[in-house]
């Protein structure tokens, strides 16, 4: 049994060498279409748009990739020792016009593996095109990331009951659509991964934006909060210049509709911390995540 166990534990370790930090693409054969967009969108090559204006995080530059054509998905899985089999798939922010890919992205997997938890950071589509939602093809990418990651995971030795998401900013509404939803995919079937469901188990929200209407006092229209939104947990600061009212509306939605939440709300902090640490208590928002996810059974 103990040789057994040995070959099969060789053998989990080589499937992670192998996928660790290799992107897969969300859509091999072509992009899905989108409604109401221009047959051909050209915003030019990838590239990290950071510039000397922009404000450095914890006395660091933040990679700021623009342009994102060819989105994919990218699997961090935990160390053996201490996997737990959960897994928490990561949006990253960037006001639907960019993503902050390390801020919002690597450093948040890396921290997630920290705590036995499988990671999957998706790269969606940025900006949008003329004439659609600026969420219209990053909903597709989710859809089809979570929807993928669920589909892989007899090969990843994940638990398909125990897949969530983490969204920031501009990905916290992404998180936050997706998990209202996940019923009918918003592009044509493509392959056997769209069979697999794409709905959060649970999420995971820092500083969202975008969640409600114009008045601040009113939910975004296209979140349809039911009986069946995943678990969610908050965190926001009063100083946020996106606004707080994201997670006090959002968070009076899922109250109203019976679903278990927790919010954290802090007096001052801003925007756009991610985990990186600064004098603020706010940022001490990761120990608080995980106390969630213990209590909630994915840990």
């Amino acid at each position: 049994m103990r040789v057994l166990a040995l070959i099969a534990m060789l053998a989990f370790s080589m499937r992670g060498a192998e996928t660790r930090g290799v992107p897969i693409p969300l859509w091999p054969a072509g992009l899905p279409a989108l409604a109401g967009a221009p047959v051909k969108f050209s915003p030019g090559p990838e590239q990290d748009m950071t510039t000397s204006k922009d404000n450095l995080i914890a006395g660091k530059a933040v990679i700021r990739t623009g342009n994102v054509t060819e989105p994919s998905v990218t699997f961090y899985p935990a160390p053996l020792q201490s996997n737990s089999g959960a897994t928490v798939v990561v949006f990253p922010g960037g006001a639907y016009h960019i993503l902050a890919v390390d801020l919002e992205g690597t450093e948040v997997c890396s921290w997630l593996n920290s705590i036995g938890v499988n990671a999957a950071f998706v790269k969606y589509r940025v900006p949008e095109p003329p004439g659609v939602p600026r969420y219209a093809a990053p909903l597709q990418d989710a859809q089809r990331a979570v929807g993928m990651v669920r589909s892989h995971a007899s090969e990843w030795h994940i638990d398909p009951k125990r897949i969530g998401v983490l969204g920031f900013s501009a990905g916290g509404h992404l998180a936050a659509l997706l998990s209202n939803d996940y019923q009918t995919r918003s592009y044509s079937f493509f392959d056997d991964a769209d069979k697999a469901s794409c709905r959060p188990d649970f999420t995971i929200l820092i500083y969202p934006a975008y969640l409600t209407g114009d008045d601040r006092t009113t939910l975004a229209p296209e979140l349809k909060v039911s009986a069946q939104t995943p678990p969610t947990f908050l965190v926001q600061t009063e100083d946020d210049p996106v606004h707080v009212e994201n997670s006090l509306v959002y968070y009076r939605a899922l109250k109203n509709a019976k679903i278990p939440a927790e919010m954290h709300l802090f007096s001052t902090g801003g925007h756009g911390y991610g985990l990186r640490p600064s004098p603020e208590a706010v940022t001490g928002w990761p120990a608080l995540a995980e106390a969630w996810l213990r209590n909630r059974g994915v840990l």
